[in-house]
């Protein structure tokens, strides 16, 4: 590849003369250089601020972070494209973005690689400044042509997610070497400033004679806190820390990225991790399997005080963990049925059995926020539903959605009552014991496609409540690397999938639910959901002037998703339980998005 670099020298001049011809104008419209920017209102902190409020800033550095990851290894080191499988940490440690977001405010985002940004009040557009001491890690100055770089072939070449996420920018122009424009189209996105912020930075001189991608397993430079220094392929990695990291003084940077060394190694059954976390292989654990953190964190270790333990409280959203149908299937394209077979999954039991009482339902999309909806629409959302009333389901105005539950007084046998009434009703009837399309006589059988064997437990009881209608459902585990490649391709029934949020929901959710992404191979619209009434829904999140018109929008998207039936929910806890050797320090605050291991620490 061939990156052409453009006359900047020329275009600043031009630039600069053109304002020259209009000076009062110019100087009374053009909006002043901002060393942060928030969603809404003002960001928390100040011009100079030294540091984050939920990090140590005297933290000591050194030592070895030692991690576990489950999964069938890695075959690459370009996380930005659907090919292969990415290594562990590489977005987190090898490349720097244009801004930096803080963990304690809903979307607030202060320069990193640049050091103050421009926009005006409609947000029309944004201008970065970039820092004229940001450096790749082989020394090269970050520059605005970089930035341009980045930008064109991530949402050219990149993942499918670049293209949508950005794909309001009409215009890019660089303006001098350190200076970027980016114009955006005909739309009222106030997020566009922030989320172009969110740019991971890539050396166009690096890539000027490679193939993007088919980078595979070869170093790439980058322009974060840490390096690779060692790997064996699909096995290990190893980052090790910056020395002469030229970010490392910054107020987003002080207090981060404490560790000498981060090493990954992976592990094809989280069962052997857990045994190896208990023998000290590695040194941090978050766990998200209810029966471990009930019965395997015992033992001397554990009594004295040498592995640490603790459910620690977070205030994020918890988005939507569910089983979800791929409506591209005919069996799934019909509401009626998808509601239908939720009646066959009993939380419940689960959740007394399974679980150890130690879950909620999960009720939203946005669960565990302001954002999720409640009870019957009211007020302003409302009047964004009527809107649509014509095109929705009459239940999104009369009921109030609530998974089915068990806790009644006929509990699983009326749940299965209710589902054989919702499939006749559907178009579904019993033949030989079978349940089948009046129509044309198919049986209504479907694959559960799973990852983590650790979910069979939940799956099969489900599968045993399906028998007793006449449905058959089989059961699939297959290793990490498969499971990623099948639901890029789409090519599964049904499936699990965690559907994470942040508190300000903005441009992602055209991946996740608009018409545009439901074909495109590697998004996040795992559902295929295409609905017109959906899409327009979307827009209005994305174009969102204020916060609180922002929180009815999203309740109102949120409560259309649900009566849609595009899944069956699962479960939440707002609580990050993690287990940990006591050398690991944290800080005393933790932030409202919670456990961050790059603000911890060793002592020892």
């Amino acid at each position: 590849m061939t990156i052409t670099r453009t006359a900047s020298s020329l275009t600043r001049a031009l630039t600069m003369l053109a304002m020259a011809a209009l000076p009062w104008q110019a100087h009374a419209e053009d909006p002043e250089p901002r060393h942060g920017i928030a969603m809404h209102g003002d960001p928390k902190y100040s011009s100079g601020f030294s540091h984050f409020d939920y990090v140590n800033p005297d933290a000591p550095k050194g030592g070895t972070l030692n991690l576990s990851v489950v999964a069938n290894g890695y075959d690459s080191f370009n996380p930005f494209v659907t090919r292969g499988v990415a290594a562990a940490g590489l977005n987190s440690y090898l490349y720097d973005t244009l801004l930096e977001s803080s963990d304690d405010e809903p979307f607030s985002a202060y320069g990193l690689i640049a050091e103050s940004i421009e926009t005006p009040e409609d947000r029309s557009y944004v201008i970065f400044n970039l820092r004229e001491e940001a450096r790749f890690q082989d020394g090269e100055p970050i520059t605005a042509e970089d930035v341009k770089f980045s930008y064109e072939i991530l949402t050219t070449e990149g993942h499918p997610f670049f293209r949508n996420y950005y794909s309001d920018v009409s215009k890019v122009t660089v303006e001098d070497e350190h200076r970027i424009r980016f114009d955006f189209g005909d739309t009222s996105n106030r997020e566009l400033p922030l989320i172009l912020g969110q740019l991971p930075v890539l050396p166009s001189h690096y890539w000027e004679d490679r193939e993007f991608g088919r980078n595979g397993l070869t170093i790439p430079v980058g322009s974060g806190p840490y390096r690779i220094e060692d790997y064996d392929a699909g096995r290990d990695i190893t980052y090790e820390r910056v020395d002469d990291y030229w970010a490392k003084d910054l107020g987003v940077r002080k207090g981060r990225f404490n560790f000498d060394q981060i090493r990954y190694e992976y592990y094809s059954d989280d069962t052997v991790a857990l045994e190896s976390f208990r023998a000290g292989n590695f040194d941090f654990r978050v766990e998200s399997s209810a029966k471990n953190w009930a019965t395997a964190y015992t033992g001397d270790r554990f009594e004295s005080g040498k592995i640490k333990t603790e459910a620690i409280e977070h205030e994020r959203p918890a988005g939507m963990q569910a089983f979800a149908f791929n409506t591209r299937k005919d069996k799934f394209s019909d509401p009626a049925v998808r509601k239908a077979l939720a009646y066959g999954f009993d939380f419940e039991w689960a959740n007394k059995n399974l679980f150890y009482g130690q879950y909620t339902r999960t009720k939203s999309y946005f669960e565990n926020s302001e954002l999720a909806s409640s009870g019957l629409p009211e007020g302003r959302e409302l009047e964004i539903l009527e809107q649509f009333r014509d095109d929705l389901p009459p239940e999104v105005f009369t009921d109030e959605y609530e998974p089915p539950s068990t806790d009644g007084k006929e509990g699983l046998r009326g749940n299965l009552r209710k589902a054989m009434e919702e499939f006749q009703a559907a178009g579904y009837e019993i033949r030989d014991g079978k349940m089948v399309n009046k129509e044309n006589g198919e049986p209504l059988e479907f694959e559960m496609l799973l990852h983590q064997k650790t979910f069979e437990r939940v799956v099969l009881p489900f599968r045993n409540n399906l028998r007793k209608l006449g449905i058959d459902m089989s059961v699939r585990l297959v290793d990490t690397n498969q499971y990623i490649q099948r639901v890029r391709e789409f090519d599964f029934d049904v499936t699990v999938q965690g559907l994470g949020q942040s508190d300000s929901p903005g441009n992602e959710q055209r991946e996740y639910w608009h018409s545009s992404a439901a074909d495109a191979k590697g998004s996040r619209n795992y559902m295929g959901v295409k609905d017109p009434v959906i899409d327009e829904l979307v827009e209005m999140v994305i174009q969102a002037p204020g916060r609180e018109e922002l929180v009815h929008r999203v309740r109102a998207l949120d409560r259309v998703l649900l009566h849609q039936h595009y899944v069956i929910p699962n479960w939440y806890m707002p609580k990050d339980r993690v287990a940990y050797w006591s050398f690991l320090k944290r800080p005393d605050t933790v932030p409202k998005n919670g456990v961050d291991i790059d603000n911890w620490w060793i002592e020892r």
